[in-house]
């Protein structure tokens, strides 16, 4: 089945094509090239734009999770390795609170439609029986229907670089957000420094899950690695202002 034919999907897939179609075209006169690139980029800051009211939300969800942290804490230190009577006490504590764990996935749950709707766009040759041109374009020599994988393996490997130096950079840039994330948000730990149930698992997830879009962005399409690569980045600086202002 033809997931670009679909009554839903089939309109808003036409909808982003032309839109990403008429952008470039604006842009053309001045990016020649690079123009479609970067009105994936332009798209990516319109929705992070959009989406900054979430952004607020969660930060101040992650400084009230910071506030109640010797808290959360004691309760640790209380119910030691009874981790059902802990979770129903911080299920507790949050309800009390009126503090969401849930509000720090916010922002990452609504682009998700976003970043599904442009890796569709440069994933497939036509888009409700019309060919789609915005395969054609490129960055660098790279199309950017084609993931670093597929590049490599193809004669436009020696453009290859054009991909790893785009990943590179989102390393950096996650690498960045994370131990900005560790030194805002402390490690739960009970007064006698016994860790909460839980947190050496919780520790070694946060090291490594933040990876996972790095994989993700060698695998997906580079248009989509742009998108990747462009939100991580508004990410960071977001949180950076945010954080100060709403301390």
């Amino acid at each position: 089945m033809d997931i670009t034919t679909l009554p839903v999907v089939g309109p808003l897939l036409h909808s982003g094509a032309d839109l990403l179609a008429a952008t470039t075209a604006a842009l053309s006169p001045v990016a020649g090239g690079l123009a479609a690139a970067i009105a994936v980029v332009l798209l990516t800051l319109a929705v992070r734009a959009v989406l900054v009211p979430l952004a607020v939300l969660q930060v101040r969800a992650e400084r009230d999770r910071r506030r109640l942290a010797p808290r959360v804490a004691a309760l640790g230190k209380r119910y030691g390795t009874d981790s059902e009577r802990l979770r129903r006490a911080l299920q507790e504590l949050y309800t009390n609170e009126k503090v969401s764990p849930l509000a720090g996935c916010l922002p990452v749950l609504a682009q998700a439609p976003v970043l599904s709707l442009v890796y569709t766009l440069f994933t497939h040759g036509s888009i409700g029986g019309v060919t789609n041109t915005l395969l054609e374009a490129t960055l660098a020599g790279v199309p950017l229907g084609h993931s670093l994988i597929v590049t490599v393996t193809s004669p436009l490997w020696v453009h290859a670089w054009v991909v790893v130096v785009l990943l590179a950079v989102l390393v950096v840039v996650v690498e960045a957000s994370r131990r900005a994330n560790l030194r805002w948000s402390p490690v739960a730990a009970s007064d006698t420094g016994t860790p909460v149930p839980g947190a050496a698992a919780t520790a070694a997830i946060g090291r490594y899950a933040p990876f996972i879009t790095v994989v993700f962005a060698a695998i997906a399409p580079l248009a989509a690695a742009l998108y990747v690569v462009t939100s991580a980045a508004w990410t960071l600086g977001e949180r950076a202002v945010l954080r100060r202002v709403l301390a």
